[in-house]
């Protein structure tokens, strides 16, 4: 009796058995694969933007509040203003003031007049001041201080007075000796004061020191 068909058919079966073992093994992982893809969420594999990775990083805050009030606006020029405050000889709360009543602290603010920046200069006057990029932030609050300084030393270091020059112009406080009788300079001068006001009372080392009434 021959032993060959009798040792062929076990090997035959279990290569078949091996087989549909592998191919059980592939199906599992291909299944494990597409279960993986379909929990898996769509922005899994998006990488993150540079400001994102510096905000993981604590680089920056992850956003930056909004403040309308004359105390708290425009935090981050902060060292911008007092700088130039202190080089123009000016009050840095009544700078503040004013580009919070001019710009709301927005940089790329233009009017329907044309002024532009923080401190909203006219294209001539930014000229005469040296302001070359009235919307660069540190040439604005510089040529508005240098502007503020020169209307305080025309009308003898009354704010009120320089004020209202930055607003109407020289000519108009000089014609009504003091602040013209206009709804929107009167109305600018207030604001700006109080704004000046609120920022010394929020910042009393910041505003401190002795400058023109």
């Amino acid at each position: 009796m021959s032993t060959e068909p009798i040792a062929s058919q076990p090997l035959a079966g279990d290569a078949q058995a091996a087989a549909q073992r592998v191919a059980q093994l592939r199906a599992l992982i291909e299944q494990a694969r597409t279960g993986e893809a379909a929990t898996t969420p769509a922005t899994a594999n998006v990488q993150p933007s540079f400001a994102e990775s510096l905000r993981a990083a604590g680089a920056v805050p992850a956003s930056t509040p909004t403040t309308t009030t004359g105390g708290q606006a425009g935090g981050e020029y902060e060292a911008l203003v007092q700088q130039a405050a202190v080089r123009n000889g000016v009050d840095p709360a009544v700078l503040h003031g004013l580009i919070q009543q001019e710009s709301g602290f927005d940089p790329s603010s233009t009017s329907s007049a044309g002024a532009q920046g923080l401190t909203q200069l006219m294209p001539e006057t930014a000229a005469s001041l040296g302001v070359t990029e009235p919307l660069n932030p540190a040439q604005s609050i510089e040529g508005g201080a240098r502007y503020l300084s020169q209307m305080l030393a025309q009308f003898g270091g009354n704010t009120t007075e320089a004020l209202a020059a930055y607003n109407a112009g020289a000519g108009a406080v000089r014609q009504y000796e003091g602040v013209p009788p206009y709804p929107e300079t009167q109305d600018y001068v207030e604001k700006v004061l109080a704004y000046a006001q609120s920022y010394r009372q929020t910042h009393p080392t910041a505003a401190g020191g002795t400058y023109p009434a």
